[in-house]
């Protein structure tokens, strides 16, 4: 696979839930760059769930910082955020990069201690990558099912079937 270096995860959960902050601390992870759209919640759900406001209280309690990099609009993820306060950048054009470098920067992150968490390959997964970070894919929690996207899915399947592969999870 040609483009396995920038398309493979470095860790596939099921649930962004599962990352603990111990688990990010032994990581040596000080800053989570966080997709909102079907990494933390649907599309539909305009406010963080409940279990997303437990998951980021707990990770910043644990000293890590968190920032959300999202390709959606500027008022989708400014209500997503309003009760956080994180920094924040919508509109980011994933897998550009610009935003996940200006989120590093606000959080006092670097390279070596962020990891980014999304749901896509050819954007998260693909941005992370070439910005050098640790890539952490979670299923989409419930994808949109037009073409465009069930064509990506479909992209996709061979990049996670290759992390299984490589993690014994088959």
């Amino acid at each position: 696979m040609i483009f396995e270096r920038f398309l493979v995860p470095d860790l596939y959960v099921e649930h962004f839930y599962t990352i603990t902050p111990q688990y990010l601390k032994q990581m040596g992870i000080r800053g989570l760059i966080c997709d909102i759209d079907n990494t933390l919640a649907t599309y539909e759900q305009p406010d963080p769930p409940e279990n997303v406001v437990r998951w980021c209280t707990s990770l910043r309690e644990a000293g890590i910082r968190i920032a959300f990099v999202s390709n959606n609009d500027e008022a989708r993820v400014a209500r997503f955020n309003q009760n956080f306060g994180y920094p924040a950048y919508p509109n980011s054009r994933k897998p550009l990069t610009a935003f996940l470098h200006r989120a590093m920067k606000a959080m006092g992150t670097d390279v070596t201690n962020t990891a980014v968490l999304g749901d896509q390959l050819l954007t998260d997964a693909l941005a992370g990558k070439l910005c050098g970070l640790f890539v952490i894919i979670v299923p989409p929690i419930a994808d949109k099912k037009n073409l465009f996207f069930r064509f990506k899915r479909w992209l996709e399947k061979p990049y996670i079937r290759e992390y299984k592969r490589r993690h014994l999870l088959l």
